[in-house]
Parts: C-alpha cells; sequence; structure tokens
C-alpha cells in the first residue's frame, strides 16, 4: 500500500483514496456529502517518463470538470432542486404552493431575506422597490442613442451597466472593498438600497428597451399598480384615459415571473457570482448575468420553441420533424434540461397558467402544433428513454399569445431573474470567511516551450481555424483599399 501520508479526516465520514502510481493512502472528509477539491493537492507523484511539465504533476491532483457537470462552488440557503423527482423549492417552499398563493414580490423577499415576509415587512419591501422604479431622466437619452432594430436583450444588459454610474455610493472601487461584506446596518442598507434600485428599475428598463422598438415616448412608473401590471402600463400606455391593463394578463405574468425568479446555479447565476467575486458593483455584476442569458442554451430557449413550432407549420408535420430529430438533421426545443431528468415542475404550472391566458386572448394558432407535438413525443421509446420531458420554455406560447414579439421573449426571462441573481449575490456577499475571487484551473495542453523565430524564418501554419479569414470587402471600403494617398499604398 505504501507509505501513508497524514490522514486529512477521521472518522466514517471520509473518502479514502490509493494513488496507484505511489502507492500512497489518502484520507478525504465528506461534508454535506462532498468533498473539498482543495483536498487533492496534497496527492502528488514525481513525473514518470515522458510527461509533460505542464501537467504541474508535483503540484497535487487536479478536479477535471468541463462544463461544472458535478462541481459544487458554495454552500447555499436559496433553493433546492432535485432533477430526479422533479422538485423546485425556494428557501424550502415548493414552487407549486407560491405560484397558488405567494406573487413575484412576496417570493422576491423570500429568496433575498431567507423567510416570508410579515405584512408590515412585506408592504415596506414592495413600497420601496416600486418607489426606486423611476429612473433618471438622462436615461431617455441613453436609449436613444440605439438603433429602432436593435435587441431588447442588448439595450437591456447595456442599461443594467449604465445604471451603476449614476450610484458612486454602490462601487466598491470608490468606496473600499468592503463595502458590502462588512455586515454591519450601515453596509446592509446600502445593500438594501441596490437590491430595491435593481428590481424595481429591471421593469422600467426593459419597458424603455421595449418601446425603443416601438418608435414611442417612454412612460414614467405609475403608483397604485402591482409589479407587473405597471410594466405592462408602461409597455403599452398611449395617453389613454384611465388606462389599465388587464388583470388576468397581470396575474399570469407574476406567475411566470414568480417560477422565473431563481433556479440556483445556472449559467446567468454563476456569472453574476463570477463577476460579483471581484468585489465589482451589483449592477455591473447583473449586467454580465444578463449578458449570460441572452444565449441561446440559455435565456433564449424560450423564443427558439417557438420558431420551432413555427417551422412545423401544423400537428401532421409533427411525426416528420421527430423522425429528424432523431437524425440528429433538427433540434428539438423545449423539451429537457440540464437538471431536470422528469418533468419540470414549472411547466405545469405555466400550461395553467396558459389555460388562463388563452380565455381571453384566444388560444394561440400554434397550441395545437405544441401539444401534438408533447404527445406524440411522450409516447416516443427514443425521448422517453433520454428522458425528454416539456421543460418551462414552452411559456413562450403565452408570451406570444400576450402579444410580445419574439426577441422580447428573454427580457421577460431577465426581469424576473434579477431577483435570483440578487439573492445569490447578497449571500455570497455575507457569507463567512469573506468573500474570494472565483479562479478555476485548467489543463494546459498546449505546446511546450518554444523558441522565438524571426519572421523570415518561420513556415506558414495552414488549415481551417489557423490562421485568420480574410474579409471580402466592398462598396467606401473597397474603394478606399484601392485608392492611393499619402501614408497609404494601393493594393
Amino acid at each position: 500500500m505504501g507509505q501513508p501520508t497524514k490522514n486529512l479526516a477521521s472518522g466514517d465520514n471520509s473518502l479514502t483514496i490509493r494513488d496507484n502510481r505511489t502507492g500512497k493512502v489518502y484520507t478525504v472528509p465528506i461534508q454535506d456529502n462532498s468533498v473539498p477539491a482543495t483536498s487533492f493537492k496534497s496527492i502528488i507523484a514525481p513525473f514518470q517518463e515522458g510527461e509533460r511539465a505542464e501537467n504541474e504533476t508535483d503540484k497535487g491532483l487536479r478536479v477535471a470538470d468541463k462544463g461544472y457537470l458535478n462541481t459544487a462552488v458554495l454552500r447555499s440557503e436559496i433553493t433546492f432542486i432535485d432533477g430526479e423527482a422533479g422538485i423546485l423549492r425556494y428557501r424550502g417552499y415548493p414552487i407549486e404552493q407560491l405560484a397558488l398563493k405567494s406573487s413575484h414580490l412576496e417570493s422576491a423577499y423570500l429568496l433575498v431575506y431567507g423567510s416570508l415576509p410579515t405584512q408590515n415587512q412585506r408592504k415596506t419591501f414592495e413600497t420601496e422597490v416600486m418607489h426606486h422604479s423611476v429612473v433618471h431622466a438622462d436615461a431617455a437619452q441613453f436609449f436613444r442613442s440605439f438603433r429602432y432594430d436593435a435587441h431588447p436583450m442588448a439595450i437591456l444588459t447595456s442599461a443594467f451597466a449604465y445604471l451603476g454610474s449614476y450610484y458612486s455610493e454602490a462601487n466598491p472601487s470608490l468606496k473600499g472593498q468592503t463595502l458590502f461584506t462588512k455586515g454591519t446596518p450601515e453596509s446592509l442598507a446600502i445593500m438594501d438600497k441596490q437590491i430595491y434600485r435593481l428590481i424595481g428599475k429591471a421593469t422600467t428598463l426593459a419597458a424603455m428597451a421595449y418601446r425603443v422598438r416601438q418608435g414611442r415616448e417612454f412612460v414614467i412608473p405609475p403608483t397604485g399598480l402591482s409589479y407587473t401590471a405597471s410594466f405592462l402600463y408602461q409597455m403599452d400606455y398611449h395617453g389613454q384615459t384611465n388606462y389599465q391593463p388587464n388583470p388576468v394578463l397581470a396575474k399570469a405574468l407574476d406567475i411566470l415571473f414568480l417560477l422565473h425568479a431563481d433556479h440556483e446555479l445556472n449559467a446567468s447565476c454563476t456569472t453574476v457570482l463570477q463577476t460579483g467575486s471581484s468585489l465589482v458593483d451589483p449592477f455591473s455584476a447583473i449586467a454580465a448575468g444578463c449578458a449570460s442569458l441572452y444565449g441561446p442554451l440559455h435565456g433564449g430557449a424560450n423564443e427558439a420553441v417557438i420558431r420551432m413550432l413555427i417551422s412545423i407549420e401544423s400537428p401532421k408535420n409533427v411525426p416528420a420533424f421527430l423522425e429528424a430529430v432523431k437524425k440528429r438533421e433538427k433540434v428539438l426545443s423545449g423539451f429537457g434540461h440540464r437538471v431536470y431528468k422528469t418533468s419540470d415542475p414549472r411547466s405545469f404550472i405555466v400550461r395553467k397558467t396558459a389555460d388562463e391566458v388563452f380565455k381571453i386572448t384566444g388560444k394561440d394558432e400554434l397550441l395545437e402544433t405544441a401539444m401534438a407535438l408533447h404527445e406524440a413525443a411522450m409516447k416516443d421509446e427514443y425521448f422517453i428513454k433520454r428522458r425528454l420531458a416539456p421543460n418551462v420554455d414552452f411559456c413562450g406560447l403565452i408570451y406570444r399569445a400576450m402579444g410580445f414579439p419574439l426577441d422580447f421573449f428573454p427580457v421577460l426571462f431577465a426581469v424576473p431573474r434579477v431577483v435570483g441573481w440578487l439573492a445569490h449575490w447578497r449571500q455570497m456577499m455575507l457569507q463567512e470567511g469573506g468573500v474570494k475571487i472565483w479562479r478555476p484551473r485548467q489543463m494546459y495542453v498546449g505546446a511546450g516551450q518554444r523558441d522565438y523565430v524571426p519572421v523570415e524564418e518561420r513556415e506558414a501554419v495552414e488549415g481551417q481555424g489557423k490562421t485568420p479569414t480574410p474579409v471580402v470587402h466592398s462598396g467606401m471600403s473597397k474603394r478606399t483599399m484601392l485608392a492611393t494617398f499619402e501614408g497609404g499604398a494601393k493594393l
């Protein structure tokens, strides 16, 4: 077995590892069914003949986990997901109960502060969020700087970063790096104010991004309306007297916002924490999360579902589409999930909410295609074996029925997710032991040390991806490149 090193833990709650390279035995502690990755740094071995120095074998074993498939980066009290059982809980409360009995802002309080609020606590929180929904008048000029056809997620991402420029009090680079980590009453008060601002202004910024597309003047957030009713008002008000958004649509949007508020350490939340670990201001961290959500593998998925259904056209084309999916000629959107290996628990609530919306908007013409696709996939052994059950991305049918354009769907995902991002950011700022900047390791597999070669002595390296792709110029660029002028040369 070789000479054992000093044990890293004792007792039964541990993992015993034998390094076959050296014969040494190591004991690694297990806590909360996890092992500390740094424990593996003590598992060292001498270099073997022919081994690359870049492997750093003498500096300890590394844990390889491409895409974070099984790496726990923090301890959290916020959201629990059991993908096998199809369970989602906010702070211990089942999502089904919250969707039925709670509201988006009440659940936001729960996610951020850890418990359901009393009546007075809820009133204070909701009042502050709505009070901080107004943006500076200069914001109108910022939004008008975008083209009319700019993607609303590009606008929203930029707007969150822009917002931080107004609040120097919230910038640790200006006020000291312990601004949010001290946990003092003064520090917590500053933190809370930024939370109010970001949740409150999220709908305002999103509505302004929407109205850029419409070519309309921006609307000041109204008073006396709910969070989602105020959002709808800011998007749709056009001078009508006593304008009131439809309560069914406002309620449906509130439920969807609640469902999307948090989902543990998904790509965008992890981006917020990665960015926030540098102790940047929360507005910049939220902007980074918004950029991550923009991607088609994340926030753009519900838009992809609708585009898929449009491409199928009608229920009669579903069988042929599924056969194309099996042949990897088509992509099936809205089914399957990185975490859930059974039905997404949010999908059932989405279906019920859709029924309420369709009663007043009429059924979306894609609904029959969606239902046919669902029924066929759930009976097909190919999809059953792969556990490709419907996920929450089918909420796009509701957004479409409510009249939102396709490219606005990710915005409707980002606005409520601000809550979850802030809850995790706050938890990290206040965690025991302070904040350590996130710095993953890598496995370097590139060239070893090479000596510099003068340009006239180099041999060209060809091949796809080995050399930059030339741009085909036209118009003014082409004419300029053909011209002669002082300081330039004819090509």
